[in-house]
């Protein structure tokens, strides 16, 4: 793992937070009471699963729809960190991360691997959803017709044995370990937090509530995990950690209440884009991030 000396400024900074007594394995070193505590520089990377579209207050750049109670605000604001530089943007590829301007509909945004520096102490990144087409994928399968075995989405994807969204998963994996080392490269000292997508649809889905069939419900679900377990492996194998997300969002998916939901259903029913998080989850993303870097 990067950077003990990170680590311990994390853990102090926990302490202040939480009020750790004297007898905390953080305090046994020598007291230095002339010293501020650690303060930790924060860098969050990211596509609209981090950015937040639709989400009170949109900030930034205006083609990136950023909100300011996005995960990465919500975990800067727990953390209290020192700094905090926020370039998710909506729409991003993992080649807007490492090397290709972003075009938005407000004009082109830089590299977003242009903010970290040397200092930087804490790096979070979502990314891969955009890689495999994610969105759009799921927006193939809504259908409100459930009669007829052609409507399936799943086995257009699946035709002849080939699972597309497997294959593009497999495909665009590399990628997201090069990115990893590119973040290492630039934040040296940094600790890096991959967050992965979640549960946005429950076992079977809920048609017609959200349009789409039991089959193709569970199909996009599935791919979801598949990619998420891929950007584990890829974080474990490049220096990075991962925070899974879909345990906590168990339960808050498109289909419940609509004060409920940690993601939105196809027509939102929240100020939240469609098949996004919603102002909840990315407060419960953002309090598990906090979580993991507190317990690193």
């Amino acid at each position: 793992m990067r950077s003990q000396g990170i680590l311990v400024g994390l853990a102090v900074s926990a302490c202040v937070l939480a009020g750790c007594s004297s007898e905390s394995s953080v305090s046994e070193a020598p007291a230095q009471p002339s010293e501020a505590p650690v303060s930790v520089n924060y860098v969050a990377l990211g596509d609209s699963a981090a950015s937040g579209p639709r989400i009170p207050n949109q900030v930034g750049v205006p083609g990136c729809q950023q909100s300011d109670a996005n995960y990465p605000h919500v975990l800067a604001e727990d953390l209290a960190v020192g700094s905090f530089v926020d370039v998710t943007c909506s729409g991003a590829v993992t080649e807007n991360i490492l090397s290709t301007p972003q075009e938005t509909s407000s004009g082109e945004v830089p590299v977003q691997l242009d903010a970290l520096t040397p200092e930087t102490d804490l790096v979070t990144v979502t990314i891969g959803g955009n890689d495999i087409g994610l969105v759009s994928t799921a927006v193939q399968c809504l259908t409100f017709a459930d009669t007829s075995a052609a409507n399936v989405c799943k086995d257009r994807l699946t035709a002849g044995g080939v699972d597309t969204v497997a294959a593009a998963i497999e495909d665009k994996a590399p990628s997201w370990g090069a990115m990893l080392d590119a973040v290492g490269e630039r934040a040296p000292d940094a600790r890096i937090l991959v967050v992965g997508y979640g549960t946005y649809l429950p076992d079977g889905g809920c048609f017609p509530t959200q349009p789409m069939l039991p089959e193709d419900a569970d199909y996009i679900q599935g791919s979801i995990t598949a990619m998420n377990d891929a950007l584990q492996t890829q974080a474990e194998e490049h220096g990075a950690e991962f925070v899974d997300t879909e345990p906590l969002s168990v339960g808050h998916d498109v289909c419940v209440a609509a004060d409920q939901r940690y993601f939105e259903g196809v027509v939102p029913q929240n100020p939240a884009a469609p098949l996004h998080p919603t102002a909840a989850g990315m407060a419960a993303i953002g309090a598990a991030v906090a979580s993991a870097v507190r317990a690193g």
